[in-house]
């Protein structure tokens, strides 16, 4: 968003006291540890209260992306990019189809990791091994973008003085020293932090929004009386029903099982904690999602000419529509200006925040469910702990290296994360909840379900009949879930 912000030192130099303030905690967070356990680094000791749990619940599910993501869509495909207050909705109800259970079975056994449960519930070391190549391909494509946006950030906001690849050593940099020192209770405290600036972020961003360019329905009516603009306020056909219908069913049902989220789902200090903390996240969709896409409304009813205005620029023209709105309010008064100093501070904190999570995921699935189960099950936890730090110190070089190296989009560069992450859906949602499910029926339908995947993507069928690809492979992967389940439940009945 920062291309053509003009923030001076003075804003600089806040958001520097922000950034190594994170170094601070992670110290504070270092002398309250307790023991050198992979419990105590990676779950924070499985104390976490309603206040942080919510808080990096919060900021790990809510990225930049929501921002600038949500904003740009809704600014392309108009009232009908509503679906992605659906579809964040949809995480929390799927959160609640395995959490509880999943939380008590965790507490009981002593889970670390998704793999935890995975061969707890199958007795497969090779399920819990094809569970986590696939988690964290998954996860390592996820940082690798918010690598990237953190260091597209820190040039803009510096006006180029400052180059892509210094923003991206310097922020990985912090990142790993505070996550080194304080592990899971040091990357929870700054996501309290980072999510606390993203809830006022975006209390500001819509208060601004309405005061700026007026009333939702003044945008439609505007939207209305333009014949380019008419499309964005008409309900989607047939195809773009089911599109959005499957992609509700893509992220709804695969963020749930992100390893960051059931890795904090193992940390809640009890039950009632984090069932209390499900709850408030239900409504953040009103705040979140909703918010970028009346901002995104009000930008394509005052501004629905961006290809002109940034043709040959290079730039996305919907992607800049947050800076549009940013530079309008930064021009009104010194008030404005740092508005939106918080405005971009609190982007630079959900993308932190959604970064240090899933970096801290890696290591602990990599150091715990493949090095010490596969090569040193007889390590001591100590060990362990030291090796998790090194492996996510190792990692970041070439996370820092494909995202300078990296030309492509985004999109493009996260397109099959969750086609991919879906097919484990039915190890977890299932195993949760039936005992006639066996490893190998599982294998099965998780092969199946990454072929088909796959292939279709290959073809560049990512959608067929507005299905996206992903839902495609889930389906068969769970017909041959269940046919295993019914196999299974006939021959008990015979026996």
């Amino acid at each position: 968003m920062t291309e053509s912000l003009p923030f001076g030192p003075g804003a600089l130099i806040v958001i520097a006291i922000y950034v190594l303030s994170l170094l601070g905690i992670g110290f504070y967070a270092y002398r309250q540890r307790q023991k050198d356990s992979l419990q105590d680094f990676f779950l924070a000791g499985r104390n976490l209260g309603f206040t942080i749990l919510f808080l990096t619940l919060y900021a790990t599910q809510y990225s930049g992306n929501t921002l600038l993501g949500f904003s740009g869509a809704t600014y392309r495909n108009g009232l009908s990019f509503l679906v992605c207050v659906h579809f964040m909705t949809a995480i929390v109800v799927c959160y609640l189809l395995f959490a509880p259970k999943l939380y008590r079975l965790s507490r009981e056994n002593q889970f670390l990791t998704p793999g935890d449960f995975i061969y707890h519930r199958y007795q497969s070391q090779a399920l819990r091994i094809l569970v986590t190549l696939i988690m964290v391909y998954a996860l390592a494509n996820f940082t690798l973008a918010q690598m990237r946006t953190l260091g597209t950030a820190f040039a803009g906001i510096s006006q180029g003085r400052v180059p892509m690849w210094v923003g991206v050593v310097g922020l990985a940099l912090v990142m790993l020293v505070y996550e080194s020192l304080g592990g899971m209770r040091s990357v929870a405290w700054t996501d309290a932090i980072q999510g606390g600036m993203l809830l006022i972020g975006f209390i500001i961003l819509m208060g601004l929004a309405f005061s700026q360019f007026g009333s939702i329905p003044d945008a439609i009516e505007k939207l209305a009386s333009n014949p380019e603009t008419l499309h964005k306020i008409k309900p989607p056909d047939a195809d773009g029903t089911r599109n959005w219908i499957s992609f509700v069913l893509l992220v709804g049902l695969g963020a749930a099982i992100y390893p960051q989220a059931i890795q904090r789902i193992y940390a809640a200090r009890n039950a009632s904690i984090l069932k209390r903390s499900l709850a408030a996240m239900a409504f953040m969709p009103l705040i979140t999602a909703l918010v970028s896409v009346m901002i995104g409304l009000l930008m394509a009813a005052h501004l629905p000419d961006l290809k002109k205005e940034f043709a040959g620029n290079g730039f996305i023209p919907s992607e800049t529509v947050l800076t549009q709105m940013c530079l309008h309010i930064m021009q009104q008064s010194a008030f404005g200006y740092w508005l939106v100093v918080i405005i971009f501070a609190s982007l630079l904190a959900a993308v932190m925040s959604t970064a240090d999570s899933a970096l801290l995921s890696i290591s602990s699935m990599i150091t715990h469910d493949i090095y010490g189960k596969t090569f040193r099950p007889d390590a001591d936890q100590a060990h362990l702990t030291v090796v998790g730090k090194c492996i996510t110190w190792v990692l970041m070089i070439p996370l820092v290296w494909a995202a300078l190296a990296y030309e492509g989009s985004l999109i493009q560069l996260l397109k099959i994360k969750f086609e991919l992450l879906i097919q484990c859906v039915p190890a977890i949602y299932l195993g949760v909840h039936s005992k006639s499910l066996n490893a190998r029926t599982v294998i099965m339908g998780l092969i199946a379900g990454l072929a088909v995947t796959l292939i279709l993507i290959a073809l560049d069928w990512t959608r067929v009949s507005g299905i996206h690809s992903g839902i495609i492979g889930l389906i068969l992967n769970l017909t041959i879930c269940f046919f295993g389940i019914i196999k299974k439940a006939r021959r008990f009945h015979r026996s």
